[in-house]
């Protein structure tokens, strides 16, 4: 009698055990079924300008300072009809790639010119209705943008549709908080200290719903280490932990200046650091302390933020990567206990994602994916792949994706390694790009 291997799924804690094919319908004999991934750090538009910041500029000295001109430049032209265009490609294509929740941090509050629209909420709706096309699990971040610098100086005319007052900023989540369900929920970004005051966190902070998830962008270029230092008297990640109370439902987004004392610090206080690898290299911001932060039980996540890559195989390599050409030496992030690099780095990802996104993510049902992707078994890349070695072989052993199916919350969103709306998406994100390089 014929016999078919039965298809399994993968748990940081408990390895590899059967899964019930009758609960997912469709999986291939031998499947591997891996929990879904958490992007924890998103800015939707930014997927709009992928690839076009990539051309040397009158200086010789490119940076994260003159990347972010062509930033402000696309920026000025989203309304909420082009927002949502872009933002349901990009969730298809994250969904696609094995992320199955996206945790939005969005400043696009306002009119190009900073007047608020009809409705003030209309480009944060414009990404809800967003993910709800797709089905990706969301957790939005609205962003309280006040200050151009640490110096308190006012906006500039091209962050003037960022901002907020601290009563306008708390309206809005008010209102967004309203639409929350099942795979939507509504957190808080303050973007960074230099655009924040301390006065104003402070309020909006004490505002929050006990279990408010919040994020933030802190010490992701050298030059904000040094303004904060010059202006504040002490490191963005020192300064942070002194003055606001910093646990698990923080999320610090890039991190990447810290010194020993900070990475002790972020490590006990429960946060969780949001990697972003290939946004990271691609700014010329720096490499994590990523050794450094493992052994001293730092948690942390991934994010691909402006989307120059849609794949956690890309930031999970490239993570891991980053460190082999820091340090010379391979298999960084393994240790004695976990000696697998694949299985170290998904652990990772799938430990910190409720903590970060106050969503499901990850989780699988008894018998069956509640938030989970099936990998192609008959794929090349993976031909005679076993228990031990097929999550390395899927991050480390090259580019042809993998993924074939998707579930989020149970429901199957891509079959085939394709969104179930593909097609309908990526023509209305066309015309959207094409009215956005009309601009």
């Amino acid at each position: 009698m014929q016999t078919t291997t039965p298809a399994r799924v993968w748990q940081p804690a408990a390895g590899w055990q059967p899964v019930s094919n009758g609960s997912t319908g469709g999986l291939q004999a031998g499947a591997r079924v891996l929990p879904g991934v958490a992007n924890l750090h998103s800015h939707a538009f930014q997927r709009a300008m992928a690839g076009m910041a990539e051309r040397r500029g009158d200086s010789d000295r490119d940076s994260f300072w003159t990347w972010r001109e062509t930033m402000y430049r696309f920026a000025g032209r989203f309304d909420p009809d082009t927002l949502h265009a872009v933002a349901a490609q990009l969730y298809a294509e994250m969904l696609e790639a094995g992320y199955t929740t996206v945790c939005e941090f969005h400043y696009l509050h306002h009119a190009p010119d900073g007047r608020s629209y009809d409705d003030p909420a209309a480009m944060s709706r414009a990404l809800v209705q967003a993910a709800r096309e797709t089905g990706i699990r969301l957790t939005l971040l609205p962003v309280m943008y006040m200050a151009g610098g640490f110096d308190r100086r006012p906006l500039g005319e091209r962050q003037r549709r960022f901002g907020h007052d601290v009563d306008g900023y708390l309206r809005l989540l008010d209102a967004l908080r309203a639409e929350e369900g099942k795979t939507m929920r509504v957190g808080c970004a303050l973007h960074s200290l230099r655009a924040v005051p301390p006065d104003a966190m402070s309020t909006v902070l004490a505002a929050l719903p006990g279990d408010s998830r919040i994020h933030i962008h802190i010490a992701e270029q050298t030059g904000e280490v040094d303004e904060c230092l010059a202006i504040r008297g002490a490191r963005p990640v020192r300064w942070l932990l002194d003055n606001a109370r910093v646990d698990a439902r923080w999320t610090l987004v890039h991190a990447t200046h810290l010194d020993d004392a900070e990475i002790a610090g972020v490590a006990r206080s429960g946060a969780t650091v949001a990697i972003c690898p290939t946004t990271e290299a691609n700014l010329g911001d720096g490499l994590f302390p990523l050794r450094d932060y493992l052994d001293a039980g730092g948690a942390w996540g991934i994010g691909s933020d402006s989307h120059i890559s849609v794949s956690p195989v890309e930031e999970l390599r490239w993570l891991e990567y980053g460190q082999r050409l820091a340090t010379r030496r391979r298999n960084i992030a393994a240790s004695a206990a976990v000696r697998s690099v694949g299985e170290t780095l998904l652990a990772g990802v799938v430990d910190s994602a409720w903590t970060s996104s106050g969503q499901a993510t990850g989780t699988i049902a008894a018998g069956g994916p509640g938030d989970a992707f099936s990998l192609a078994v008959d794929s090349p890349l993976l031909a005679g792949a076993g228990d031990g070695d097929v999550i390395d072989r899927w991050v480390f052993s090259g580019n042809r994706p993998l993924v074939d199916r998707v579930w989020v919350d149970g429901q199957c969103v891509v079959e085939g390694g394709r969104h179930r709306r593909g097609a309908e998406i990526a023509g209305r994100y066309g015309k959207a790009m094409s009215a956005l390089l009309a601009g």
